[in-house]
């Protein structure tokens, strides 16, 4: 059976053959369902109190709100068009990157219709919930400077021009995806294609006046350690929902992911105060937010070994990203989108080729799995990753300028970002003391 098939046996079953025709399963149905409310709860929750906690008191309204709405306009968008961009086909050569137009606003698609044993209306929640908090990550990177017009413009254009085209690529039968890259959970998808669009912005919106003399202090830690405990019980939806089904393999993601979290704080913790001797709230819940990304592309198809060193990397890789990489090059990503999300999802997606478990009952299609090629499997990663960013980077910059041009420019003025942009651009403040 070709590539193609398998996915769409999965995930497009009116394309599947009559004998085949899948069941409902109330269990997995249950499942899913649950896994997309949790994926729900990482964006507006997790995400935003994270991202929140992070910024000064002045613009914590905004960063929330920037936060909530990019889930909010992401999501409609993502009925309207994204999924069909994503899930739907299309004839020729272009089906390598874009999946067509036949399912706008999921024409077609019947409430009775399953995708596996689990209603599609579902798996299309569950997929818009991922493109949400994909956009969403690169909010943190422009922070206390972009207007809130030119963002939310900006998140609807996004996830049709990039995220739409590279979830097609690598899970929806495109390209990638007949290449047999493996990303179980979104290191590709989500992670690296959000936080480097995060560094991109950061570059052309320009850093916020003052930085890097000005100190500019978390209003919140403790907001933040809440929002990454959010985001580590969201990320069960996350990763254990990306085995489609409440099965053998979402448990083994349950393990792998919490086992990569838990060392990857204790890793940066432990970085910290050999460093600068003073262990920190911010730093463990950085490290559990990096351990986190670093696992997602790999949560179902490695061990306990595998998940250990992936998580340790990956908070060594988040470290270097926020401690030492942006210093030396003096961008500003506000909240580091770019140095953990990036950088983490980066390793991750190289660590699958490396640790993936050479079990067929575990790996979608790719070199590993036909013939044991282990370096076959690292050259697919290695070419995923490069063509992700490559993409990410110029349509990430497409979208930018059609935004700013929309709004007569991205970046608030001088007096706004001064007030805070919850006053400036909202009329209200996050804290009224």
């Amino acid at each position: 059976m070709k590539k193609w098939l398998l996915i769409a046996s999965m995930l497009l079953p009116s394309l599947a053959l009559a004998e085949d025709a899948p069941k409902l399963d109330s269990g997995n149905t249950a499942w899913m369902m649950m896994s997309a409310a949790m994926v729900l709860l990482m964006t507006p929750a997790g995400l935003a109190l994270f991202y929140g906690g992070m910024t000064r008191s002045k613009n914590l309204l905004n960063t929330y709100g920037m936060v909530l709405m990019a889930f909010t306009v992401a999501f409609v968008v993502w009925i309207a068009a994204g999924y069909s961009m994503a899930f739907g086909s299309t004839e020729g050569g272009l089906n390598s990157v874009i999946g067509g137009f036949s399912k706008l606003f999921l024409d077609g698609i019947k409430w009775t219709d399953l995708s596996g044993t689990y209603p599609t209306y579902v798996f299309v929640v569950f997929q818009g919930t991922f493109a949400a908090i994909t956009v969403a990550i690169a909010s943190g990177s422009v922070i206390e400077r972009m207007k809130f017009s030119t963002w939310l413009i900006f998140v609807a254009i996004w996830v049709l021009v990039v995220y739409a085209p590279i979830t097609h690529m690598v899970w929806g039968g495109g390209y990638l995806f007949d290449l047999g890259a493996l990303d179980f959970a979104g290191g590709t998808v989500v992670h690296m294609n959000g936080g480097l669009a995060g560094l991109v912005l950061a570059i052309l919106v320009g850093k916020r006046t003052g930085y890097p003399k000005v100190a500019m202090k978390p209003m919140s830690v403790m907001l933040t350690a809440l929002g990454a405990a959010l985001l580590w019980f969201g990320w069960y939806g996350f990763n254990g929902g990306s085995a489609f089904g409440a099965n053998a393999i979402a448990g083994l993601a349950y393990l792998t992911t919490t086992l990569a979290a838990a060392i990857a704080a204790i890793t940066w913790v432990l970085i910290e105060w050999v460093l600068f001797k003073k262990p920190t709230l911010l730093g463990a819940a950085s490290g559990i937010v990096a351990g986190l990304v670093a696992i997602t592309p790999a949560a179902g198809f490695v061990d306990v070994s595998g998940a250990m060193i992936i998580g340790v990397v990956g908070s060594i890789v988040g470290f270097f990203g926020v401690a030492i990489l942006k210093k030396k090059f003096g961008y500003d990503d506000s909240l580091d989108a770019f140095g953990i999300h990036f950088l983490a999802g980066l390793w991750g997606a190289i660590a699958t080729g490396i640790f993936a478990l050479n079990d067929k009952d575990l790996l979608w299609d790719g070199p590993l799995k036909e013939s044991g090629d282990r370096m076959g499997q690292i050259m697919v990663q290695l070419e995923s990753v490069a063509i992700v960013a490559l993409f990410t980077l110029i349509g990430t910059v497409i979208v930018y300028y059609i935004a700013s041009a929309l709004t007569s420019g991205a970046r608030v003025d001088e007096e706004v970002e001064g007030v805070g942009l919850d006053e400036g651009l909202h009329g209200e403040k996050g804290l009224n003391l």
